[in-house]
């Protein structure tokens, strides 16, 4: 990146951290921003000195963009914690403050680097297998219904089995599809905004450290506690880096994964889930009644499951997912009778 685009992109995060300022009414909140956009504007004037050493002219005067005027439309609008992602895209940093991490009673605030370092491990436990659960689910309750509502067609079982096989593929590309686009934007904006920081953190270490310290003072740590944590973690710059991407941008380089293994569970999950009610018709039991008890039970097993998420009784749960699919499968199955009489 040139030196007019990292003074421009300073100016910007500054422009958006006072506007954060006037939004954001509470303490230490205002704080925080109001202290990050005076940091904003040191560190543009470092870039500033350079371009006048470099080519004798001063930078233009700033003037916010299209872009950086609608974010601040839409902060006005719904707050910042609705735009969280987006203002992680502008490079707002400390937005880690609305991640509903700070101290309260009964959890204590990390006090050493070893401590913020372990407080982010382990914090998505659980979570592949949960996604993987809803994406069966997903598969299973929409070609079903899908099925169900060419049946109620009257449509004969090839016919069926060709719809539900169709189902299946259509619903599981997309599922891959918007994966992979979602991880990939994830990746992507994360391999853009660490590239920010690793610049910046080689240029102005010590202004960088001290953004850190402002945020973690934020988050109810005492300033000079703080500064001495921000100056350790900065020693190590890769682990400065990560630090920066979390507490800064509100970025988990652990939870960006791979943007085709993402495609591939969710085109795997979904289509494990959307062949369960093609199960009879491939047997050579082409009776839809047959295959909508399979999915229900299928279903059940799929909520009593979610209850090791949840705590909830798995009884309760099962019954609740059954039903849910129960009433999409006899909506969709009304629809496509009506729609069978009517044509």
């Amino acid at each position: 990146m040139s030196k007019l685009n990292s003074w421009y992109e300073e100016q910007q995060s500054a422009y958006l951290y006072q506007e954060l300022a006037r939004v954001e009414k509470r303490q230490p909140h205002q704080g925080l921003f109001e202290a990050l956009a005076k940091a904003a504007l040191e560190q543009s004037e470092i870039w500033a000195q350079q371009i006048v050493r470099d080519t004798g002219q001063a930078p233009p005067a700033f003037n916010p963009g299209l872009r950086a005027r609608v974010v601040v439309l839409l902060m006005r609008t719904v707050g910042p914690r609705a735009i969280r992602p987006v203002l992680a895209a502008m490079k707002v940093r400390g937005i880690s403050i609305y991640s509903g991490q700070h101290a309260r009673p009964g959890h204590a605030m990390p006090k050493t680097v070893e401590d913020f370092g372990h407080r982010h491990r382990g914090a998505e436990t659980g979570g592949n297998l949960r996604a993987a659960v809803f994406g069966v689910s997903d598969g299973l309750v929409s070609n079903a219904s899908l099925i169900m509502g060419v049946a109620g067609a009257a449509a004969e079982p090839r016919t069926l089995l060709v719809a539900g096989v169709a189902g299946l593929l259509a619903g599981a590309l997309s599922m891959a599809a918007g994966e992979y686009v979602s991880v990939r934007s994830q990746r992507e904006l994360f391999e853009y905004q660490i590239g920010l920081e690793r610049e910046e953190l080689e240029e102005y270490p010590e202004e960088e450290a001290e953004e850190l310290a402002l945020i973690y003072n934020a988050r109810g740590i005492p300033l000079d506690q703080a500064r001495e944590v921000a100056t350790k973690l900065m020693e190590d710059k890769e682990h400065a880096l990560d630090t920066l991407a979390r507490e800064e941008l509100g970025l988990n380089p652990s939870e960006l994964g791979s943007p085709w293994g993402a495609a591939g569970s969710s085109f795997t999950a979904f289509a494990l889930g959307a062949a369960v009610p093609l199960v009879p018709f491939v047997a050579g039991i082409p009776d839809v009644r047959v295959s909508a008890t399979l999915t229900l039970g299928c279903l059940f097993l799929i909520g009593a499951s979610l209850s090791l998420f949840t705590g909830r009784s798995a009884l309760l749960s099962g019954l609740r997912m059954a039903l849910i699919g129960a009433a999409a499968g006899a909506v969709t199955y009304g629809i496509g009778h009506a729609l069978g009489v009517a044509i």
